[in-house]
């Protein structure tokens, strides 16, 4: 007897699937897309409408083979990719290829639960012809503007250099933040703080509270510099203190909405210190399931690329009893709490949320590493807590008069946790912890004790740098961007060196700053903010049928061929003129520019080559780029080809030498660690070098020697088998693990001990 064929993107999925399924169905993986634009062209027929010219992905030919196989011998073939555009496309291209002549269904899984899937199969949908072109007006958008601009910045600038729909407007905005960081200029501004107690016999029962200054002569007091304030300490120290109004109000603070996509990458970020890449990879895991116990692979969240805070009414009825059952009654509010969808949202999507309550993050504990744990532990939370009862806060404001100045107090107290007991989302900027202030009873008229005046100087402070959370915040709110492509534009523009993440915050790098520039220049449209929102919001019109996909692409290109025409003639060249500076060069007095090579950018004499003057640069806190001598180190090294003194250099992979010799003699070669390679009969000693994936050592023989190590070779024996050569792995602490690389032996060592003795630790 035949059976109907279930294809999915994933073999993870598949496996889930195969679970809930049994025997009756065929679930195959097609492994991701298998028909894509071609790598080494356009791949668009511009004169044709437009017309893609998709090809087979490298490798993927075997896998349509076996999925053509399998749908001839099926009654019926199920398309079950991903529930967005992205899986509209996939599921599309299956459809093009298998061509069995056998009924063709479109089945949504929202999560892979028993129910969910056995709903889903029982009520299949038609392939969307509008999300699908959506999704390739889209990605023809994208391969325009990519293709056509990237060759110009090569040609320009450097090679293997990229420009982006949506990846220039991130990089503009990251631009401008810096920008502003270095027009900022600090000012001095004061606060006066004074220390009071109602009036009393007693002394000891006085209970004091802290008022700010507010306002004075009926206007806001901005108290500018250290004269200031003391002029107003002098003149409030003799006046009578007595309380002017107190106002008190219960407030109650409600739960955040279950986790979208992108408020998930901010509270991943936030709490983790995960990047947008790295929650998805993640949520990606835990959506097509886990080995959890006997129970065998279980999709334990709902779908993560979603825009939609709407949750199912089960969903809604099992965390309400959850709630009652283990808090009380008293958490649960009379109603389900729903919260508002934005206009874009996909209607039949959910929210991120467990797909079973019950299965807590405890009880999950011993099934999940670290990550997938964390994460899962946020979603649940987070769905929970926004079906709990609001927390209650009581707030007191204590207006306080000296005179004609008014100081104000005030102080908030959780009178009830609710939710809280559970969640709290994480924040952008640390905040200081307040807990629970208290302010003293107190009545209108009532004389209080000045018992001391604190004046505090303060300084502005520039505007804080992106961090993943707070840029795909921003995108958010502009609009730029759906919940598939956040990831992928933050890693696009870290990847192709044009922003740097450190310390979570993300900065221009000078190549960055550069592209923006030439980009803002010849190219307004692609990096401007609000023509990129509308492209996404006509976009979503041809999902939902309102435009033409042939009629945006035309309007678009009819505008941008003009641009990238201009930009052809009028693109400076930083290949042969550079990037101005206001420099000069100390040999000959001419200007100074910025010139681009593999190591990276440098200051170069506009003079050459009658001057060859270059040196490297910084810049300072506004921005102002200084130029930073660098001398050679001559080492006792000797050049193998012709006999001078081998110099020390940095590139843009550390360290190496280079004959002195040059441009006579352009011989280079990797630092020797002076360690002799470990291989007896070979003579060579390891080098440092660079790859892709980051530092490794080899032996200077290379390719005669081909011994290769993960980790700095240090100069001692191992203690166990006596092999000339240990060997250090840095761990992210900072320490080291000393470790064998005989592969018989297994000996290691930790390291933090003696670092820790070093430092003067007990």
């Amino acid at each position: 007897m035949s059976k109907s064929l279930l294809i999915v993107e994933s073999p993870t999925k598949a496996k889930t699937l195969e679970r809930y399924l049994g025997g009756d169905f065929i679930v195959k993986a097609s492994v991701g897309h298998i028909k894509d634009l071609p790598g080494n062209k356009l791949g668009i027929k511009l004169e044709e409408g437009f017309k893609p010219e998709y090809q087979v992905v490298r490798g993927k030919q075997k896998i349509i083979d076996d999925l053509r196989k399998a749908a001839a011998k099926a009654d019926a073939v199920y398309l079950g990719p991903d529930p967005d555009r992205e899986g509209e496309a996939i599921a599309w291209h299956i459809a093009e290829e298998i061509g069995s002549g056998k009924p063709l269904h479109r089945v949504l899984f929202y999560e892979l639960t028993r129910k969910a899937i056995k709903e889903a199969l029982a009520n299949p949908n038609e392939l969307n012809p509008k999300l699908y072109e959506a999704q390739q007006t889209r990605r023809i958008l994208d391969r325009m503007v990519g293709y056509m601009i990237s060759p110009l910045l090569w040609e320009k600038v450097r090679r293997g250099l990229s420009a982006g729909r949506v990846q220039s407007v991130a990089l503009r905005l990251i631009c401008e933040r810096e920008k502003d960081i270095h027009d900022f200029r600090q000012e001095e501004y004061w606060t006066i703080d004074a220390r009071l107690a109602p009036q009393s016999e007693k002394k000891a029962e006085q209970k004091s509270f802290t008022a700010q200054l507010l306002r004075y002569k009926k206007k806001k007091c901005t108290i500018g510099s250290g004269d200031e304030a003391q002029g107003h300490l002098s003149s409030l120290k003799p006046l009578d203190w007595i309380v002017g109004k107190v106002e008190k109000k219960e407030r109650q603070k409600r739960a955040a909405p279950p986790f979208i996509t992108s408020t998930l990458q901010q509270d991943a970020a936030r709490k983790f210190h995960y990047s947008a890449k790295q929650t998805m990879s993640i949520a990606q895991r835990l959506y097509e399931g886990i080995e959890v116990g006997n129970e065998g692979a279980v999709g334990l969240i709902t779908y993560m690329r979603t825009d939609s805070t709407r949750l199912s009414q089960d969903a809604v009825e099992a965390a309400r009893d959850f709630i009652a059952q283990k808090w009380g009654k008293d958490f649960l509010p009379a109603k389900p709490a729903v919260y508002k969808a934005k206009e874009s949202a996909q209607g039949a999507h959910e929210a991120i949320r467990p797909t079973d309550v019950a299965r807590t993050p405890e009880s999950l504990a011993k099934f999940l590493p670290k990550e997938q744990l964390n994460l899962y532990t946020l979603i649940w939370k987070r769905f929970v807590a926004c079906q709990m009862a609001p927390a209650l806060v009581d707030q007191t404001t204590i207006d306080v008069l000296a005179g004609e100045y008014v100081f104000r107090a005030t102080g908030s107290v959780i009178t009830f946790h609710g939710f809280l007991v559970l969640y709290e989302e994480g924040k952008d900027e640390p905040e200081v912890e307040k807990g629970d202030v208290r302010l003293p009873e107190v009545f209108e008229g009532q004389p209080l004790d000045l018992l001391g005046i604190d004046p505090k100087q303060h300084f502005t402070q520039p505007p804080p740098r992106y961090s993943e959370a707070t840029l795909i915040k921003e995108l958010e709110d502009l609009g730029i961007g759906r919940p598939s492509t956040y990831a992928t534009i933050v890693s696009t523009i870290i990847e192709r060196e044009y922003v740097t993440r450190a310390k979570q915050r993300l900065s221009p790098t000078e190549l960055g700053m550069v592209i923006d520039k030439i980009l803002a220049a010849c190219f307004p449209n692609i990096v401007d903010v609000d023509f990129t929102a509308n492209m996404e919001k006509n976009l979503d019109g041809i999902e939902k049928g309102a435009n033409s996909y042939l009629g945006l692409l035309t309007d678009f290109y009819g505008d941008f061929s003009k641009t990238l025409e201009g930009a052809r003639t009028g693109m400076l060249n930083l290949r042969t003129a550079g990037w101005p500076t206001s420099l000069k060069c100390p040999r000959c007095s001419e200007p100074l520019k910025i010139r681009f090579s593999r190591n990276g950018p440098f200051l170069a004499c506009s003079g050459y080559p009658a001057c060859s003057y270059t040196s490297d640069y910084q810049r300072d806190e506004t921005g102002q780029i200084h130029a930073v001598e660098t001398h050679e180190q001559v080492t006792e090294e000797i050049c193998d080809k012709c006999g001078k003194p081998m110099i020390l250099k940095h590139g843009r992979y550390g360290n190496f030498l280079a004959c002195s010799g040059y441009p006579k003699c352009k011989s280079t070669r990797p630092v020797s660690s002076g360690i002799n390679c470990p291989r007896e009969d070979c003579g060579g000693h390891l080098v440092e070098r660079m790859s892709k994936r980051g530092k490794f050592y080899g032996c200077s023989k290379y390719p005669e020697c081909k011994m290769l190590f993960q980790g700095e070779p240090v100069r001692e024996s191992c203690p166990s088998c006596n092999a000339p050569v240990l060997f250090r792995r840095a761990t992210k602490t900072g320490l080291g693990t000393l470790f064998c690389i005989n592969p018989s032996c297994k000996f290691k060592k930790k390291e933090e001990l003696e670092q820790d003795l070093a430092s003067g630790g007990e």
